[in-house]
């Protein structure tokens, strides 16, 4: 396995980098230089994840969704996946799991951090796990990330800076004045940028840091994050797109999405780069009440589909074919993989890596899914089991549940269960029609997986072979 270094190596492959690009100079002219080294170079990720976004928001997965013409474009020039599972439905253990390829059990982060509470002071991202930053590095890539970071800003080991992002624009979480004192408070790097920051700059600042860095960086390969607030409450738009759609400040800040992805676009399209850019779009989880699942059960909070499948969009002009529509189930996860396989770099061959390659399938080499089962957690409760077209819930009582879903409701799926329930979603999208009685083979053989992930990933009462230690106690209560 490489050595993984924090800070340095990056630096000096850079720097040679540069001096080879100098040299470059001397035998050719600048512009047929500049053509040689964007086609050599190894493509820039691009990658922007909503907060919240339902299945059913926007309006190339649903018509009845916010007019979003700027994410219908990025879709239809590209591949859009109509199965595409986030391993969590709150909004840390998405995006733990996102940076490192892992189940949030395995990486140590299956629960929401709130930093207000005395007992997540020390809860946050390990620093010893490995993620897409630091495996980019050491092949030249320069990485930016903007917006909400949500792992532990706060904890010597936990910043962005600290998971190997060269430069960060953002707020350690959600914008609420119960996530502390800092809940408005704009860090660049680790310096505070500014105090008290409204709401509705943020999308703005964030979008133009994006399009500054691309300028900046567009002769050398790069990665960047965009990790947005919008839909998370407060829904608080900034006043050029108030009353810009039929659905409210919900609607509106959607709009304001849109917009936001639309200017990164043409930003990568005016720097020439369009080609060499492979664009990701996608949420951390399903919607609140605000929004819309679609066609799907559930939301935020509950192992539904509503609250695991959302949005997935993949954009690169010269390799992803245009008007791809696809039912093979790929996750968050394998955008990891993705960027190591492009990049030229190993994967970590030292711990479990459950995202896979999925190249062949954005290519249309395959309509193949690499996962062969799916798990479906709320915090450290082990819920439902999916093999291709089954899903199977476990049962489970309120006590099993973390302290988000204990209470019944419309939107919360199944929160208590006393036998198994089997779903066919192939034909069963909405979870609403138990079949668990027809296919009994299928119910044993869901359920002997669910002991086997059981015994490795843990459950409430079960510590896992592989689960990384989660410095919270009772994690599943507030």
């Amino acid at each position: 396995m490489p050595t993984f270094v924090r800070s340095g190596v990056p630096n000096q492959r850079r720097q040679s980098c540069f001096l080879i690009c100098l040299l470059m100079t001397f035998v050719m002219s600048w512009q047929v230089g500049s053509s040689i080294a964007a086609a050599d170079r190894p493509p820039n990720f691009v990658l922007i994840f909503a907060d919240d976004l339902g299945y059913g928001d926007i309006s190339c997965y649903d018509s009845s969704g916010v007019k979003t013409p700027h994410l219908d474009q990025l879709a239809a020039e590209g591949f859009r996946s109509k199965d595409f599972f986030v391993p969590a439905n709150v909004c840390s253990p998405s995006r733990a799991a996102l940076l490192t390829g892992r189940y949030p059990m395995r990486c140590g982060m299956p629960v929401a951090r709130n930093e207000n509470v005395a007992k997540y002071k020390d809860y946050g991202f390990a620093p010893d796990e490995i993620t897409i930053p630091e495996l980019l590095g050491p092949a030249g890539y320069r990485s930016l990330m903007v917006g909400k970071w949500h792992l532990g800003m706060e904890l010597e080991g936990s910043h962005p800076l600290d998971a190997g992002f060269d430069e960060y624009l953002g707020i350690p979480s959600n914008y609420e004045p119960r996530r502390g004192k800092n809940h408005n408070t704009l860090y660049r790097g680790k310096q505070v940028e500014q105090k008290n920051v409204a709401c509705e700059e943020l999308t703005k600042r964030y979008t133009d840091e994006v399009i500054d860095f691309i300028e900046r960086q567009k002769d050398d390969p790069f990665f960047i994050y965009v990790s947005h607030h919008i839909v998370h409450n407060p829904l608080k738009p900034s006043p050029d797109f108030v009353g810009t759609s039929e659905k409210g400040k919900y609607g509106d800040f959607i709009k304001e999405l849109d917009h936001s992805t639309g200017r990164i676009m043409q930003t990568i399209r005016d720097a020439g780069l369009d080609e060499n850019t492979l664009v990701i779009f996608t949420s951390d989880n399903g919607p609140t009440r605000n929004g819309s699942s679609g066609e799907l059960s559930g939301g935020k909070y509950c192992t539904m589909e509503g609250g695991h499948r959302v949005p997935g969009m993949f954009r690169w002009t010269s390799k992803i074919a245009p008007n791809q529509v696809s039912d093979v189930t790929l996750t968050s996860m394998d955008l990891l993989p993705l960027f190591c396989e492009l990049a030229g770099v190993p994967i970590p061959d030292d711990r479990q890596i459950d995202g896979k390659s999925i190249l062949p399938v954005l290519l249309g080499q395959t309509s193949e899914s690499p996962h062969q089962f799916l798990y479906y957690y709320n915090g450290t409760n082990l819920q439902a089991v999916r093999e291709g077209k089954w899903k199977l819930h476990l049962p489970r009582t309120t006590d099993d549940q973390p302290f988000w879903s204990k209470k019944p409701d419309k939107t919360k799926g199944f929160v208590t269960l006393n036998e198994m329930r089997l779903f066919n979603l192939d034909r069963d999208l909405g979870e609403k029609k138990n079949v668990a009685d027809r296919h009994p083979e299928i119910v044993a053989r869901l359920n002997e997986q669910a002991e086997l992930i059981r015994t490795e990933l843990g459950d409430v009462q079960t510590i896992g072979t592989d689960q990384y230690p989660i410095r919270l106690s009772n994690p599943q209560e507030r």
